[in-house]
């Protein structure tokens, strides 16, 4: 199996360091690693000096759905793994998913545990991120509970569902692990394989706030799937969250959208069920 790595990137010189030293630390050493600089004004683009074995490629500030697209776009081989210039692999990651896959070769996707660093010290997992393995879209309504950097797939994957959504500036990859998840199983290597790390200054996660905002957007373009009973109460769930905190904030056009959302999906739930 030959594996692209693809690392986006934004004034991440030193964090980006670590993360390249943990590719080369693989024992199964993928093909190539493609890192995609998002408009850095650091240091970044000297990364080449240190590892002149990559492949670089500098864009201007786009996003980073925008810079993983653009190392999909580049890269040669078909398995793609993705890993966030903040977080790490452990030295057998790639190793136990290339022979996962050849174990189960009907599986085009897999993903990891990992182990939670901030500001510096390993943290409890919140039982709600705990890892299960069995319907990838159910256990991913609520939150995402794939990390990217934890993430191998076969481009034919991204061929059927399409790649990560340059509209949404955070929950991207929510969004398409759930469009994954409706047309394929996605294999859990149950075994802390990175490293994430968190409370460093401008990450997405802290950046942003009401990140349900983005999730409902993901959830509706499912309101026609199989699962669209699950999407349906999951949505009113987030709805009814959103406008209270529009209602607190007094946020007068959100909250006469979320109200006219929610009178829809109520309409829509009671529809799915009489269905049954």
């Amino acid at each position: 199996m030959e594996i692209s790595v693809i690392i986006p990137t934004y004034n991440r010189y030193t964090l980006l360091k670590r993360a390249l030293r943990s590719v080369f630390s693989q024992i199964y050493q993928p093909r190539e690693v493609i890192v995609v600089d998002d408009g850095s004004t650091d240091n970044t683009q000297r990364i080449i000096e240190e590892f002149p074995n990559i492949r670089y490629f500098y864009q201007k500030n786009s996003g980073v759905s925008a810079a993983r697209n653009k190392g999909i776009a580049e890269a040669h081989c078909k398995w793609i793994a993705f890993l966030d210039a903040d977080d790490e692999w452990k030295p057998d990651k790639l190793q136990k998913q290339v022979y996962y896959h050849k174990k189960f070769q009907d599986t085009f996707m897999s993903y990891t545990d990992e182990i939670w660093i901030r500001n510096h010290k390993e943290v409890k997992i919140p039982k709600k991120f705990y890892k299960i393995g069995k319907d990838a879209f159910l256990e991913n309504i609520e939150y995402c509970n794939i990390a990217p950097s934890s993430v191998l797939l076969h481009k034919k994957i991204l061929d059927t569902v399409g790649c990560f959504d340059e509209s949404f500036e955070v929950c991207e990859d929510y969004d398409l692990w759930l469009r994954v998840a409706c047309y394929y199983h996605i294999g859990l290597i149950d075994e802390k394989l990175i490293i994430k790390h968190a409370g460093e200054d401008e990450q997405l996660s802290m950046k942003y706030w009401g990140m349900d905002r983005w999730r409902v957007r993901a959830l509706e373009k499912h309101l026609s799937s199989p699962h669209t009973a699950q999407v349906c109460r999951t949505l009113l769930k987030k709805y009814t969250l959103l406008l209270k905190g529009a209602v607190k904030y007094d946020k007068i056009s959100s909250i006469d959208e979320y109200q006219q959302k929610i009178d829809s999906i109520k309409v829509l739930c009671e529809t799915t069920a009489a269905r049954k």
